[in-house]
Order: C-alpha cells, then sequence, then structure tokens
C-alpha cells in the first residue's frame, strides 16, 4: 500500500519540479537565444546579398566615369573589408566584435552613397536600364537589411530580458547564459539606402 502513494507523490513531485524548473527559464532562455541567433543570419544574410550586387554595379558605372576611379576604388575596398568580417552565433555577445562589424558596414554604406552621388554627373549611367535595375535592387537590398536588424534587436531585447529578469534569470545563471549586443550602425542614416534622383530635369 505504502508503495501505490509513493508513486502518485512521485509523478507530483517531478511535475512540479518540472513547471519550477520551466518558471526558471530552462527551456524559454535557450529558445530565445536561438530566435536572436536566427534574426542575425537574416541580418547578414542580407549584408550578403548587398555585397554581391556591389560588383556589377561598379562595373556598369567604370566603364562611363572614369574619372571616377578614386570613388570606385573606395567602394571596392570597403566591400572587401565588410566582406572580410564575420560575427558568429558564438560572437553574439562580443560588444567590441559586433561594433568592428558595424563600422565595416557602415563604412561601405558611406563609400555607395559617394559613388551613387557622382553618378548625377553622368546622364549616360543615370538613365542606363541595368544601372537603374541594379539600384532598384540595392534600395530593397537596404531596406531588408533594416527590416533584418528591427528584428534582430527586437529578439535580442526579449531574450536579454528574459536572462536579466526573475525568475528566469535563474534558469540564465545555471545554463550560464550571458546578454547578448544588440546592432547599432556606427554612422548617421547608415542603414538607411542612399537616394540617387532620376528626375530627367538633373541630366547635363
Amino acid at each position: 500500500m505504502q508503495s501505490n502513494r509513493t508513486t502518485p507523490m512521485r509523478a507530483a513531485v517531478m511535475a512540479l519540479l518540472m513547471l519550477a524548473l520551466s518558471a526558471c527559464g530552462i527551456n524559454s532562455i535557450p529558445t530565445a537565444e536561438e530566435a536572436a541567433k536566427a534574426r542575425w543570419a537574416d541580418v547578414q544574410a542580407q549584408y550578403q546579398r548587398r555585397a554581391d550586387l556591389i560588383p556589377n554595379l561598379v562595373a556598369t558605372v567604370k566603364g562611363a566615369a572614369r574619372a571616377e576611379q578614386d570613388t570606385l576604388t573606395a567602394v571596392v575596398e570597403a566591400r572587401a573589408r565588410a566582406t572580410s568580417i564575420q560575427v558568429t552565433p558564438d560572437q553574439l555577445g562580443d560588444a567590441a566584435k559586433m561594433a568592428q562589424f558595424a563600422a565595416a558596414q557602415g563604412a561601405l554604406s558611406q563609400s555607395l552613397g559617394r559613388l551613387l552621388a557622382t553618378v548625377e554627373a553622368y546622364p549616360d549611367i543615370k538613365f542606363n536600364q541595368n544601372f537603374q535595375d541594379l539600384q532598384v535592387q540595392l534600395e530593397g537590398t537596404e531596406n531588408r537589411i533594416s527590416t533584418a536588424i528591427i528584428k534582430y534587436n527586437e529578439a535580442v531585447q526579449e531574450y536579454n530580458t528574459r536572462v536579466r529578469t526573475f525568475p528566469e534569470m535563474i534558469g540564465a545563471a545555471i545554463r550560464g547564459a550571458k546578454p547578448i549586443t544588440p546592432y547599432q550602425a556606427t554612422s548617421p542614416n547608415a542603414d538607411v539606402a542612399p537616394k540617387v534622383d532620376f528626375d530627367t530635369d538633373g541630366a547635363k
């Protein structure tokens, strides 16, 4: 008879223990962490998409704007630096590494902006269909980058809140979970697509 009573009691104790562990973030902390890592992968994918567009953009401008060689070179070099810096999911808590990545992407954004601004002086490029198609793709990619960054930062905020607040901070301590660094652009409007005016009145 004693054995029959003990079994339900053990089951009840185990159920209460599992409920307590769940409330402490044993399951929710890693789930939130994986969500943040997935959103970071989206950010990197969109930056890579932008990098993949740049060689065609540079080639299109190069033939008709030979006087802008320095500007073109700056874009190519900025792209090389930006693509050489990657942040793995395990490095998301490294603020210095995140800042390095953001600085490289911000420098590329600025050099792209300068390149696209010079096109105003070259109507043959400005109204070239291939260039306009690339510009549309670039602007679309910049918008995707902005959206991906917003979603990443939202996922980071949720994860960091769980890690730092009771009772889930108990589970975070057990697992050794650390806060993740949100993504911040390092230059004004670095995450905003460069604008080029295609108004025909500006043609020279």
